[in-house]
């Protein structure tokens, strides 16, 4: 699983003794079975207690994870019959986004996802999961696509944010970011977003603005990075812990808010320790929300989906009822006060 991270230093300390122990017990002949049963008895209640009280920092780092599985691991886990369609039909085509039709237990639908590389050849022909104006500009011409033919569409989103770079302001990122929000929030299809890694900003909404919106246990879905935060507000990108914390970015923070509608939960550890099992606990969750818009109307689903993002922020202001009550309470104690005199 590659390098451990600082907090999972004690566990791969263990992991290392019982990888000891097992190379003596299979060299010699004494009988250590039962120092192995303890350890890693040991090791399973310190990842419960570990994993259980992860900090948003942490949960941030597991989010960026590079055996984390991408997009194109859960179309192969979830989906059959995936055939990728190309190319925004104006500039070319954008690898960091994946787009195709599928099938989900014959479900016809249409899948669009982030797509980050393993191998830094690989990261580069995808700009780490970063899109150009083409990438939005071919998503959206899939989702039409869906429209036309009544497919549900599924997108996984996992971007640190948008391309910021000067090709893709030549090329209008913004018009294009902008176009989706618009056109997204009036399809006719239901529209069902899965955070499975990061959630970065402009990039992450390109494709995210949805009927649901679901997320890992670790991921992070925020406005931007907490280092980018750190290096504006404190003038310090290495407060980058803090200004994770205080954004409120975390799957659990985000439920609360009512930003996202369900957490799916992950392998112990993270979706990197098992890719087949995180990927049915996603499919599992598709398919109870596919089978309720199966009964819903074109218009049912697109009025559920422009309430839900205009819902968000929603706040009473109760301002004015509490200064006529600290009124009435100073002036009863006034009446109260000159009755003594």
């Amino acid at each position: 699983m590659g390098t451990p991270f600082d907090f999972e230093q004690p566990i791969d300390e263990i992991d290392k003794k019982i990888k000891d122990l097992k190379e003596s017990y299979q060299d010699g002949n004494i009988d250590l079975s039962k120092q192995i049963e303890d350890f890693e008895k040991a090791r399973d209640e310190l990842k419960q207690k570990i994993y259980k009280a992860l900090t948003p920092w942490q949960r941030v780092q597991i989010a960026r994870q590079p055996q984390r599985p991408y997009s194109t691991d859960y179309v192969k886990f979830i989906f059959k019959d995936f055939v990728e369609l190309r190319g925004d039909r104006v500039f070319g085509d954008d690898q960091a986004i994946l787009c195709g039709i599928a099938t989900i237990d014959d479900v016809p639908v249409v899948v669009i996802g982030h797509q980050k590389g393993r191998t830094l050849e690989d990261n580069m022909d995808k700009n780490f999961g970063m899109a150009h104006p083409e990438g939005y500009r071919k998503a959206m011409r899939i989702m039409k696509l869906a429209e036309k033919f009544n497919r549900p569409i599924i997108t996984f989103i996992d971007t640190s944010g948008a391309y910021p770079g000067i090709a893709a302001e030549e090329r209008g990122q913004a018009e294009a970011i902008a176009r989706n929000l618009r056109d997204m929030s009036d399809l006719k299809v239901p529209v069902i977003s899965v955070v499975i890694g990061e959630g970065g900003s402009g990039g992450a909404l390109g494709i995210g603005v949805s009927n649901k919106v679901l997320m890992l246990e670790n991921a992070y879905y925020s406005v931007i990075s907490p280092e980018g935060c750190a290096a504006i507000l404190f003038r310090d990108g290495s407060r980058a812990p803090e200004a994770a914390h205080a954004m409120k970015i975390t799957a659990k923070d985000l439920l609360n808010l009512k930003v996202i509608d369900e957490i799916i939960k992950e392998p112990l550890g993270g979706a990197h320790y098992d890719h087949a099992k995180m990927a049915g606990n996603i499919k599992t969750v598709l398919r109870k929300y596919l089978d309720q818009y199966q009964s819903k109307n074109y218009e049912e689903i697109a009025n559920e989906r422009y309430l839900k993002f205009r819902n968000m922020g929603v706040y009473k202001d109760n301002t004015k009822n509490n200064v006529k009550k600290t009124v009435k309470k100073a002036d009863k104690k006034q009446e109260e006060a000159n009755k003594w005199h």
